[in-house]
């Protein structure tokens, strides 16, 4: 037998020895058809049909209403953000009703961080703070811009 073949190992006192075949290229053979039923490609296929943006509010504000620990509502407003689009006004104050039942007070200033980030510009930005103002006001939910001010010197 060849030694290329065959790997002996002897360990402990008792000496027992072990053979392990190195693998060996498969050859097509002159027979055989060139394809085989294997495929070396895979066939990606969704499962998942497209989500409407109701479907998606709708998704969201049960996700909402359902977190119970910070973890989890900063999690789905990850994936809520994530999104090509910004979520709908109820699921934002599902999501500011969820960071007050945590008690998580940075998240909720940063949903509107989030919300500045994702919409197109400043008119879309101040519509949204209209109308998330009363629910704002009522959890005592304050905006970095008033936090912190800009200093224009």
């Amino acid at each position: 037998m060849s030694a290329s073949l065959f790997r002996v190992a002897a360990r402990g006192p008792s000496s027992a020895l072990r053979a392990v075949a190195r693998p060996q290229p498969v050859v097509a053979r002159a027979g055989l058809a060139a394809s085989s039923s294997f495929s070396t490609s895979v066939r990606m296929r969704s499962e998942h049909k497209e989500e409407t943006f109701e479907e998606f509010t709708a998704r969201y504000e049960k996700e909402f209403d359902g977190v119970q620990d910070v973890f989890e509502l900063q999690r789905n407003l990850n994936n809520a953000f994530a999104y090509d689009l910004v979520p709908s006004p109820s699921v934002l104050a599902a999501a500011l009703k969820a960071a007050r039942r945590v008690n998580d007070f940075p998240t909720a200033v940063r949903i509107f961080e989030g919300i500045k980030a994702k919409v197109e510009n400043k008119g879309q930005y101040e519509q949204y703070l209209a109308e998330l103002k009363p629910l704002r006001e009522e959890l005592g939910i304050e905006l970095k811009e008033d936090m912190y001010p800009e200093e224009t010197a």
